[in-house]
């Protein structure tokens, strides 16, 4: 009787897909630790109290309002304006000072551009406070306060309008990629007559550099308003007291009268395939895009069963459909570099899905990939998918809802308010993970494949085709015709196709248990609450047991040498070795057949060999703990090699690097690093003519004397591990591993920084014109915790100066990246780099200021405001990290490498920074005077 309802259910799902079915179908129960309510004005709100994240919050404001919204002449604001909503409130009415919502927020930890942000699409618009420090009631009132304000009172001054024209005008070149101009190139062929042709985001730059003051104000009163909005509020809250304060604050935000009607525009069924054929002269590859329309599920029916089993289908086909092609791309002569497939909405409208495949593929070879794409879409639409694919599909989906479920406490506050948004925006049910868990459980094993069969050919018809080819614009390089490309489509659904057969097997990964090693002792450590075994044949296991996460345990397993040990005459096969060695495999089992025999469990394990160290990085859940393991020890000794995938790796490689020169970005990092290493063999870049070069069977020789010996290996185990369970599996798999006790470590491979003050500036065509500039800096610099806060500190602090000076002020650059390291070995020395791009007649002026900041830094320090702000996120964030296990992970992987602990009173030597302290590091690392400048511009801006 238990599985009476599913069996009922399934037999009517295989006999009904129409929507008057499924009205008749039962809800999906919502979870009900949410609170939903709506108030008077039309605006929804979201609640849930969550206590993963202590003390912390996340506060979003939803609108169901984009790109798609706008006629010809505002093309750009719906952009323009989330903009807006950062630079002048009623409440907060300024930019530069503690009135602002970025001074603000950033006074008690929030950072800009991090916890602080939002982002724009064509069909919503979304803000987000995100990890906000909820320690006292008046950081919580104040976020309410700006949800508020970007619902209905954004000042929209023309001061601050004017500022923003240069910002998005930068924002725009960054982004002005080869693809971002293949797909404006592709939307009004694939959306001829309807809203889509013209809808990106970032709009017109026309527009946006002249539109009038009041034409975005009338379109902000025009959208934004409360029947389109969703308040979303999660995390460490008192459910009735906020639902109070949403009431009292947005009481005074009025009901529109006779709003404009939010329409969602339709788009056009096509008889005949649209086939549209774009080049660019930036484009480093060649991409197809095989579209499959037919009509998206009705937002007003996604509250019931029906939907949620249709996602489910949805999940198991894309698995495996994706597992066939992944074989393709493995076997010698590969039809192409990759190749997925799933199905959601059609490009970039919500009211048209497609049955999408996607291959990356030689520039030749477009055909090939094409017809090899359709011909498996073909082959799962006529004799659908096999008992054994599906068997591994549904045991990795159950999988993954029962690591999901194990976690119910632990999620964090934006895993929830993703579902909350996606609720608001396209009403995408919220049942709770007890609920979905429970009910899956029942279904899942019960929904025969004939039913994930029946559902794949729902998704292709005889019409509504569309296939877009995007590639380089290159002299001689020859394109299929639109009436070859026709033909493919004709001759494929005429081919005469078999049925897939799935080659599997059913031995265990390892064939012969290795003979176990002994724990001969333990030892408990308080520097970090771990235990350390230390194995018979020499290897150390340091155990760190946590309860952050129920499902996860992390691993890294170290040993000193690298590839530094590997001289440099090798460096092809050095850049390429931790690809290649993956390439055939394990034990006896093939990469594709390893992926097979994994399925349903949670584990994984990859080696490395880096410049000082190799290893291998693992994660699994504690139940998957003896997989992981095995993995590991036949990750030291039985490494297989294949010479069908290594002969498909060389093509594929070859294919992906052949074009890369196209992009300007490639000249601009290539004068980037041969201006900080010169020309070092090991700062050597991967190129197509290098890829034949590659010695499979030294590759795999070098590789093999890295781990002939785990005598000197530490690992390091983090999560929800069970010590004295674990032993056993500790012993039997890394106590059994090769140990020769040989005694060794990295050697120094003197790849010394440039010394001096440099100055390189090139020209190179760009088909959007831009400058890109690259400072860098470097010298000694003491390796300490002390130092790496400081650095960190520096970096910040900078970031925050050059948004202000760059950004906000001169509306130069769309941002600023700052990035400071320092290391210990084989030297203690320091690198920061900073990275912008502009527009070319700016440069000289900002390259200027970044200079002349970055001295001033040196000779004053920062401001005392900015440096508080600093603090504030950096302690914020530590207390974040000490419930991560990746962060413990790392903490005891760098004690145990240098010898140093960064945890170790780390508030204490944050708070104990001074403007004084760090004007002096600053001046310390800036005095050395090793300054590298390298800028790329476009010659035409000259």
């Amino acid at each position: 009787m238990k599985h009476l309802f599913s069996s009922l259910f399934i037999g009517a799902f295989l006999l009904c897909t129409g929507s008057a079915f499924a009205q008749q179908m039962p809800p999906i129960p919502i979870d009900k630790n949410v609170r939903i309510g709506k108030l008077d004005n039309g605006l929804t709100y979201y609640i849930r109290k969550n206590t993963t994240n202590e003390k912390r919050a996340d506060f979003y404001i939803a609108q169901k309002v984009g790109s798609i919204l706008e006629e010809p002449k505002q093309r750009g604001l719906a952009h323009f304006l989330e903009h807006m909503a950062f630079n002048g409130t009623k409440n907060f009415p300024g930019t530069d000072s503690k009135l602002g919502i970025v001074p603000w927020c950033e006074s008690v930890g929030i950072k800009f551009g991090v916890n602080l942000n939002a982002y724009t699409s064509i069909d919503q618009t979304v803000y987000n406070i995100s990890n906000a420090p909820v320690t006292r009631e008046g950081i919580l009132d104040s976020c309410l306060l700006i949800l508020h304000d970007w619902s209905n009172d954004l000042l929209l001054s023309d001061k601050e309008i004017d500022k923003e024209r240069g910002v998005i005008h930068e924002e725009w070149r960054s982004r002005r990629s080869a693809m971002q101009r293949l797909q404006e190139k592709a939307l009004p062929l694939m959306y001829a007559g309807t809203k889509y042709a013209d809808c990106m985001p970032i709009g017109t730059m026309d527009v946006v550099d002249n539109f009038k003051y009041q034409t975005l104000r009338d379109y902000y009163e025009k959208w934004y308003r409360p029947d389109l909005q969703g308040i979303i509020i999660v995390g460490d809250i008192d459910v009735d007291a906020v639902e109070a304060k949403i009431k009292k604050a947005f009481a005074d935000v009025s009901k529109p009268v006779k709003p404009a009607l939010r329409t969602y525009y339709p788009v056009s069924d096509n008889k005949e395939p649209i086939v549209i054929i774009e080049k660019d002269k930036e484009q480093t590859n060649m991409q197809i895009l095989l579209f499959n329309k037919h009509e998206s599920y009705p937002d007003s029916l996604k509250n019931n069963m029906q939907y949620l089993f249709l996602n489910y289908a949805k999940g198991m086909i894309s698995n495996m459909l994706n597992a066939r092609l992944n074989e393709l791309v493995q076997s010698a002569t590969p039809p192409f570099v990759q190749g997925y497939t799933y199905d959601d909405n059609f490009f970039v409208s919500k009211t048209k899905d497609a049955f999408t495949g996607i291959t990356v593929c030689k520039e030749d070879g477009v055909e090939t990939a094409l017809s090899t794409l359709l011909r498996e879409i073909e082959r799962a639409y006529r004799f659908g998918f096999t008992e054994s694919e599906y068997v591994r599909a549904r045991a990795e989906y159950l999988r993954s809802l029962e690591s999901e479920f194990n976690e119910r406490n632990k999620k964090k506050n934006d895993s929830y308010v993703n579902q909350y948004v996606n609720n608001f925006i396209n009403n995408e049910p919220i049942p709770s993970i007890e609920d979905e868990y429970s009910l899956m459980n029942q279904i899942a094993p019960n929904l025969p494949v004939d039913m994930i069969n029946k559902v794949m050919k729902s998704f292709i018809a005889d019409s509504n085709q569309v296939v877009s080819i995007f590639g380089p614009d290159k002299e001689g390089l020859v394109y299929p015709t639109k009436e070859k490309i026709l033909s493919i489509l004709k001759d494929v659904k005429a081919e005469n196709i078999t049925a897939y057969v799935d080659k599997v097997s059913n031995e265990p990964l390892i064939s012969k248990t290795p003979k176990p090693g002994k724990v001969v002792s333990s030892k408990e450590n308080t520097i970090y609450g771990t235990t350390t075994l230390t194995l018979s044949n020499g290897v150390k296991v340091i155990v760190k047991k946590t309860d952050f996460k129920a499902d996860e345990i992390r691993m890294k397993g170290v040993s000193l040498g690298g590839n530094s040990l590997i001289p440099s005459s090798e460096i092809i096969n050095i850049k390429t070795l931790d690809d290649v060695v993956e390439l055939g495999g394990l034990g006896n089992f093939s990469a594709v057949n390893l992926q097979k025999a994994l399925a349903g469990k949670k584990a994984s394990v990859s080696p490395f060999v880096g410049t000082n160290t190799e290893g291998v990085s693992g994660s699994c859940s504690p139940k998957d703990l003896e997989t992981m393991l095995q993995l590991t020890y036949l990750t030291f000794t039985a490494p297989r090699m294949d010479a069908d995938a290594f002969t498909s790796f060389k093509t594929r490689t070859k294919a992906s690097l052949l074009n890369q020169e196209a992009n300007p970005m490639i000249a601009f990092n290539d004068s980037i690093t041969f201006g900080v290493y010169g020309n070092h063999p090991r700062a050597t870049r991967l190129k197509a003519n290098m890829i034949d070069k590659i010695d499979y069977q030294k590759c795999m020789d070098l590789y093999n004397d890295r781990f002939k010996d785990a005598s000197d290996f530490t690992f390091i185990l983090v999560g929800n591990v069970d010590i004295e369970a674990a032993k056993p599996l500790l012993e039997q798999y890394l106590g059994s591993l090769p140990s020769i006790k040989r005694k060794e470590t990295f050697k120094d491979i003197k790849m010394e920084m440039c010394k001096g003050e440099i100055k390189k500036e090139f020209m190179k065509k760009q088909e959007t014109a831009k400058a890109s500039v690259f400072a860098f800096y470097n010298g000694k610099c003491k390796y300490s915790s002390e130092n790496d806060i400081m650095m960190s500190m520096l970096e910040q602090v900078l970031s925050i100066v050059y948004t202000e000076k760059i950004r906000e002020e001169e509306g130069g650059t769309y941002g600023v990246s700052v990035n400071g390291d320092i290391s210990k070995f084989p030297k203690e020395e320091f690198s920061l780099q900073i990275v912008f791009q502009t527009d070319p007649a700016k440069k000289d002026k900002l390259v200027k200021i970044v200079f002349d900041e970055a001295d001033k830094m040196a000779k004053e320090g920062p401001s005392e405001k900015t440096l508080d702000k600093v603090k504030e996120y950096m302690l914020k964030k530590h207390k974040e990290n000490l419930k991560e296990n990746g962060y413990w992970l790392k903490n005891i992987d760098e004690y145990y490498y240098t010898g140093i602990d960064m945890n170790a009173n780390y508030e204490e030597l944050v708070n104990k920074v001074t403007i004084s302290s760090l004007q002096k590091f600053a001046n310390s690392l800036f005095s050395q005077k090793n300054r590298l400048e390298v800028t790329m511009t476009s010659p035409e801006a000259k």
